[in-house]
């Protein structure tokens, strides 16, 4: 176990912490945001008639925060990959 272990291993936590706190908000607000999706689907489903499927500003909202998500879940994953490559390296 050598220096470059603790550095890979400092690093991929790191990572790891900062994709987490990255992703956590951005998911909770898609989250958020696809269940009012659902429920104004279900609502119109049970309105009758027809609903449009054209973007709106929710849409694109989604779209932009589970963008963000994975990104932050990018970083993570990176901060895996170097934890594990600090236990590879001898």
């Amino acid at each position: 176990m050598g220096p470059l272990n603790i550095a890979l291993w400092l690093a991929g936590v790191a990572l790891i912490a900062i994709g987490y706190s990255r992703a956590r908000g951005p998911w909770a607000r898609y989250q958020a945001l696809k269940a009012q999706d659902a429920n104004v689907a279900r609502y119109g489903a049970w309105r009758g008639g027809i609903r449009d499927d054209s973007k709106t500003g929710a849409s694109v909202a989604m779209a932009i925060l589970l963008r963000q998500a994975r990104i932050g879940a990018a970083i993570a994953i990176a901060g895996f990959v170097l934890v594990f490559v600090g236990f590879l390296i001898r």
